[in-house]
C-alpha cells in the first residue's frame, strides 16, 4: 500500500469516527453521560482541528498556539516575537477574548478557509481593546487572523485565552486550541509555573506525545536575582522532567521595560524567536515536529474515545434494563392472571352465590348426578310455563370478577414498572417520561374506562361462548338436548367449567366448594356433547378469554415501551463507534 493511500484511508476512518461523535446522543440521565458528552466533543474538536486537516496536508505550516495562565504575558511574548502589537495584552483580566492566529503573508491561503478550527468564524485585523466579559459571558466566536512579516513563512501563532480564565468558555476554547496545535509554547512565570490547572494539561500533552516548549515569562532581572533565576529553572525543568516533559526546550524571558513601541525589547526573546525562525526554516524539523505531536494524537484516539464509547454502552445497558422491567412486570402479571383466570379464584363469592342460585342446590357435591338432574327440571320448568332461574345473573357476576382481576393484575404490572424504574439510575427520568406522554394521564395508571374496556371485552368473549356452544349443539344427536338445557344456561356452564382449572374438573369429595360447582357445570355439559367436547369447548372458550385479555392489558406495556423507544438512545451507537475506533486503529498501523 502506498503511504498516499495508507493517508486516505485514514482520513477516511477518522470521518467515520468523527461522524458517529457528531450522531451521539446520550439523553438518560446517567452518572458517566456529562464526561461521555465532553469527550465526545472534546475529540470531535481535536478531529476538525487538527488531525484531518494535518493529515489532509501535512505540508502546511506548523501551528504553534502560545498558552498557559492568566498574567503569564502571552500576548506580550506573541507582540515581541513579531515586533508589532497584533494581540491585546494589559492589566485587565481576561484580556485575550478572541483567539489571534498571525501568520506569514504568503501563508493565508492555510487559515483563511475553514481547514482548522471550522467552528470558529473568521475576522481579520489586529485585535482591539475592549472590556472584559463576565465570567457567565458567551465565549468567543471568532478567530482573528492577522497577516505578519514578524511570522516566519511556514510556522503561525495562536494566542490562545488563558487556561485558567474566570470565563467557562474561554477555558473550553484554550483546551479546544492547545488540542489543534502542532506546537504548544507552554508559557509561565516565576510565581505560578507550578499552578495544577495548566499542568493537567501538559500531562494530557504528555500523554499524547504532543510537541512542548516552555517559557519562563516575566524572571525578575535585578540584581541579586540570578540565584532565583537558577533555582527557578532547576525546580521547572525537574517537573518536567517528571511530567514525561524532560525533552521540551526550555526559554527563559527576562522581566524587563517596553521600549516606545509598547513591545519588549528584541534581545529579551531574542533566543526563542531564533528558536522558531530555524524551526520553520527547516522543513525535516518541521516534519519532525508535526510528526510527533500527529502519531501521539492518533495514538490516543482509542482512550480519547473510550469515555463517550463507554457512556453509549451505559445508555444502551439502561435502556435494555428499563425495557426488561417493563417485560417482566407485565409477564407477571400475566402469569398470575392466568392462574387465577382457571385456578378457581374466580368461583367464590358473587359469582359462586349466582352459580348455586342457577343450580338451585348447596348440596352440590353430594351427588352431582342427582344435581344436573335437579337443573335439567328447573330449566324445562320454563317450557311448561313454572318460574325458572335465569343465568343472566351468573354472567353478570363473572363479568364483575374478571374486571376486578385484569384491573388489579394490570394496576400490579405498572406499580411494579414504576417501583423497578426508580431504583435505576435513568428511572426517575423514564417516570417522568410516562407521565408526560400520556394524553390522558399518566401511561403507569390505568386509563379512566378501563374497567370498561375489560367489562367490554368480556361480553365479547360471553357471547363467544355462547356462539362455541351453538356450533356443538348444531348436529342432530346433540340439538335436543341442548333445546332442553338452553344455550344461556349451556353457556354459563361453559363459563365456570373455565374459570375452575387448567386441568380437567375432579368430581372426589376432596375437590372444593368452587371447584366442586364448576364439576356440576362439567356433568351438565359432558351429558349434552360428551367428554371429549366438553375438554375441547374448554380448551377453545379459555384460549380465546385469555388472548383477549393479553391484547386488552398488552397496550398499556406497548405504550411504555413506546415511551423507551422515544428517549432517543440509539442502541446501535456503541457498536458503531467501537467499529469506527477500530477502523482508525487498524489504519494508523498501515500508515505506522
Amino acid at each position: 500500500m502506498s503511504e498516499a493511500q495508507g493517508t486516505e484511508d485514514l482520513v477516511r476512518a477518522l470521518e467515520e469516527l468523527r461522524a458517529g461523535l457528531a450522531d451521539l446522543r446520550l439523553p438518560l440521565d446517567l452518572p458517566d453521560g456529562a464526561r461521555g458528552r465532553a469527550a465526545a466533543t472534546a475529540l470531535r474538536d481535536r478531529l476538525d482541528d487538527h488531525l484531518l486537516p494535518r493529515l489532509r496536508a501535512v505540508d502546511a505550516p506548523l501551528l504553534a498556539v502560545v498558552g498557559g495562565s492568566t498574567g503569564a504575558g502571552k500576548s506580550t511574548l506573541v507582540n515581541a516575537l513579531l515586533r508589532e502589537r497584533v494581540s491585546v495584552a494589559g492589566a485587565l483580566r481576561p484580556t485575550t477574548r478572541a483567539p489571534v492566529l498571525a501568520h506569514h503573508p504568503e501563508d493565508a491561503r492555510w487559515f483563511t478557509g475553514d481547514r482548522v478550527l471550522p467552528a470558529l468564524a473568521r475576522a481579520t485585523g489586529a485585535e482591539e481593546q475592549v472590556a472584559p466579559p463576565s465570567a457567565d459571558a458567551p465565549g468567543p466566536a471568532e478567530l482573528r487572523l492577522v497577516a505578519s512579516a514578524g511570522v516566519p513563512q511556514g510556522l503561525a501563532l495562536l494566542d490562545a485565552p488563558d487556561v485558567d480564565s474566570v470565563v467557562d468558555a474561554n477555558r473550553a476554547l484554550a483546551a479546544q486550541l492547545l488540542g489543534a496545535a502542532d506546537l504548544w509554547l507552554f508559557v509561565t512565570t516565576a510565581s505560578r509555573y507550578a499552578d495544577a490547572v495548566p499542568w493537567a494539561l501538559l500531562a494530557d500533552a504528555a500523554a499524547r506525545g504532543a510537541s512542548v516548549a516552555v517559557v519562563l515569562d516575566r524572571v525578575p532581572s535585578g540584581p541579586g536575582d540570578a540565584d532565583v533565576l537558577r533555582e527557578v529553572r532547576g525546580d521547572l525543568a525537574g517537573m518536567l522532567r517528571d511530567g514525561g516533559l524532560g525533552a521540551a526546550p526550555l526559554f527563559t524571558v527576562l522581566e524587563g521595560a517596553t521600549g516606545e513601541d509598547g513591545l519588549l525589547p528584541a534581545a529579551a526573546v531574542a533566543p526563542l524567536r531564533r528558536w522558531l525562525e530555524d524551526l520553520a526554516g527547516d522543513a525535516r524539523r518541521r516534519a519532525t515536529v508535526v510528526r510527533r505531536t500527529l502519531t501521539g494524537a492518533l495514538e490516543a484516539v482509542p482512550a480519547s474515545a473510550a469515555p463517550a464509547l463507554g457512556a453509549a454502552a451505559a445508555q444502551t445497558a439502561a435502556l435494555e434494563a428499563l425495557r426488561s422491567d417493563v417485560v417482566a412486570a407485565f409477564a407477571q402479571g400475566r402469569e398470575e392472571l392466568e392462574g387465577e383466570l382457571t385456578d378457581g379464584t374466580l368461583l367464590r363469592g358473587e359469582v359462586l352465590a349466582r352459580w348455586q342460585e342457577f343450580v338451585g342446590t348447596g348440596e352440590l357435591l353430594r351427588n352431582l348426578d342427582s344435581a344436573v338432574g335437579r337443573l335439567r327440571d328447573r330449566v324445562s320448568a320454563a317450557v311448561r310455563g313454572r318460574p325458572a332461574p335465569r343465568p343472566e345473573p351468573v354472567g353478570d357476576a363473572v363479568r364483575t370478577g374478571v374486571v376486578a382481576l385484569v384491573r388489579a393484575r394490570c394496576a400490579g404490572a405498572l406499580d411494579r414498572t414504576r417501583d423497578r424504574w426508580l431504583a435505576r439510575p435513568a428511572g426517575a427520568q423514564a417516570v417522568a417520561l410516562a407521565g408526560s406522554a400520556g394524553t390522558a394521564g399518566d401511561l403507569l395508571d390505568l386509563p379512566a374506562d378501563f374497567d370498561e374496556r375489560v367489562a367490554r371485552l368480556v361480553r365479547d368473549w360471553q357471547r363467544g361462548v355462547l356462539e362455541l356452544v351453538r356450533e356443538e349443539g348444531a348436529g342432530r344427536r346433540s340439538r335436543a338436548r341442548v333445546l332442553s338445557f338452553g344455550v344461556n344456561a349451556l353457556g354459563v356452564a361453559l363459563m365456570v367449567v373455565v374459570f375452575a382449572s387448567t386441568a380437567f374438573i375432579p368430581t372426589g369429595a376432596e375437590v372444593g366448594v368452587g371447584v366442586g360447582a364448576a364439576a356440576v357445570g362439567q356433568r351438565l355439559l359432558e351429558a349434552v356433547f360428551g367428554d371429549a367436547a366438553v375438554r375441547a369447548l374448554a380448551d377453545r372458550a379459555r384460549a380465546d378469554l385469555l388472548r383477549r385479555v393479553d391484547e386488552l392489558v398488552d397496550g398499556p406495556r406497548v405504550r411504555l415501551l413506546e415511551v423507551l423507544a422515544a428517549t432517543g438512545v440509539d442502541e446501535e451507537a456503541p457498536a458503531r463507534l467501537e467499529r469506527a475506533v477500530a477502523a482508525v486503529v487498524a489504519a494508523r498501523r498501515a500508515t505506522a
